[in-house]
């Protein structure tokens, strides 16, 4: 399966918004593309169906133009351009896509909505993954529960927040009891095709050492489209 071209041109429509770039370059597939901004908090270098977006103050510009993208996608060298401009760590993940709505488990499982189910999900998350994945801040949130017990326990989530009124970022988070159980697939599914009904294209974004959300993401359907690369400058 392969994302369609008006899939293409409507994901790098949204990230030219959020980057604040220019649309034709992404569209026309720029080898390279440029925004100097010297009073960013960040430096980003993002990849997108291979068009590489270097966004920065005009130090990180100059240097970025003797680097290929190999070298910039990757976060240790970010931190080393951005050392002596107080550089922090934020993180290196790998970007994919999907256009199409998924199949649901027969019969469908029911989800919550209720912001409290994913609230008690985190909790019973390990607080690291609940914060990576922050699924109760999220605009949609679906929670699988166990209705057996006389309480109902939360046992897998996805959610999405609607970026740019056209990409669905999505997120998941599975409680440790419920791993290798498909749940996290199923939740992921069904939020997946709450997106796709609303006309919106879901996006996976994740951490490069995130080997098991890496493998959610192809489970479902997710197509690899780029990377992005964030470190935090000194105020």
């Amino acid at each position: 399966m392969t994302l369609q071209a008006d899939t293409i041109a409507t994901i790098r429509q949204s990230w030219a918004s959020i980057l604040g770039v220019s649309a034709e370059a992404l569209a026309r597939g720029a080898e390279r593309v440029y925004r100097e901004k010297n009073d960013s908090a960040v430096l980003m270098f993002v990849s997108l169906f291979g068009t590489g977006i270097l966004v920065g103050p005009s130090w990180a510009m100059e240097a970025g133009r003797e680097l290929p993208d190999s070298e910039l996608v990757s976060h240790a060298k970010l931190l080393e351009l951005s050392a002596p401009y107080g550089g922090r760590a934020l993180g290196e993940a790998k970007l994919y896509f999907n256009d199409s709505a998924p199949m649901l488990p027969s019969p469908n499982a029911q989800a919550s909505r209720a912001r409290a189910h994913a609230v008690a999900l985190e909790t019973a998350c390990p607080a690291e993954d609940a914060a990576e994945v922050g699924l109760s801040e999220m605009d949609n949130t679906f929670v699988l529960l166990n209705e057996a017990e006389t309480e109902s326990l939360p046992l897998a989530g996805a959610g999405y927040d609607v970026w740019e009124e056209k990409l669905a970022h999505l997120g998941a988070l599975v409680s440790p009891a419920s791993r290798r159980s498909g749940l996290g697939s199923q939740a992921v599914a069904i939020a997946q095709k709450h997106a796709v009904d609303a006309g919106l294209i879901p996006q996976w974004r994740v951490h490069v050492d995130n080997a098991a959300s890496i493998k959610t993401a192809l489970r479902a359907g997710f197509e690899y489209a780029g990377a992005q690369t964030t470190v935090i400058l000194k105020n």
